[in-house]
């Protein structure tokens, strides 16, 4: 990997390209993040590089990551992150990446954690299908039988059945970049990607590109 970047989903739009086509696109707020630490070999055991992204307060960071912050001369961050890059070693502390780190027509894979939906049935988690609604069948949207009674007298693990959905981390892969705002660190992507406004993503380059 040699490109990535931290970013905030700023929300949905659509553009239009030189042919007028439309595009539904997703924004994201992707960087500026800071070199707060490199990662090598020799000193760590693995070559990386460490970023800090969206600032933070004094007061509400912790003593062990102020002590970091500070060694790195660099202002207190919300987030942090490893990259393992291939060049980890052209990177210096309180270096900055940037959205420029991408042009239009790049293929990307977005990492975030989605949204959360709740407790829900299995018609909603699962799509599964509903019963008869007549009154008498009594069957409208329950998830069905979950298994034999005597043998073998449990429910398999798996069985897809009503739960918690959503909340989890969700990666969308070969999402194609459609434009970069290099002033105001926009990257421009085309498609979903998941999470909710306001919600941390990683932007990394794609590990496998569409055939």
């Amino acid at each position: 990997m040699k490109k990535a970047i931290l970013a905030t989903k700023v929300g949905m739009t659509q553009i239009f390209n030189d042919d007028g086509v439309l595009t539904p696109v997703t924004v994201l707020q992707a960087g500026p993040c800071v070199v707060t630490q490199v990662k090598t070999v020799e000193k760590d055991g693995y070559s990386a590089v460490q970023v800090g992204f969206v600032d933070k307060r004094e007061k509400l960071v912790n003593k062990p990551m102020k002590g970091m912050f500070d060694k790195a001369g660099v202002s207190y961050k919300r987030y942090v992150r490893e990259f393992k890059f291939e060049n980890a070693e052209e990177y210096n502390v309180k270096d900055e990446i940037k959205a420029d780190v991408f042009t239009a027509g790049d293929k990307v894979d977005a990492t975030a954690i989605s949204k959360g939906k709740g407790f829900q049935g299995a018609i909603k988690r699962h799509g599964q299908s509903r019963g008869p609604m007549a009154h008498g069948s009594k069957y409208h949207r329950h998830a069905g039988s979950n298994g034999a009674c005597s043998d073998p007298s449990k429910v398999f693990k798996g069985k897809k059945m009503p739960g918690h959905m959503g909340a989890r981390q969700i990666t969308i892969q070969n999402l194609e970049i459609v434009r970069v705002d290099v002033e105001n660190n926009l990257l421009l992507v085309k498609g979903s990607v998941p999470g909710p406004k306001k919600a941390l993503i990683t932007i990394k380059e794609t590990v496998k590109s569409a055939k």
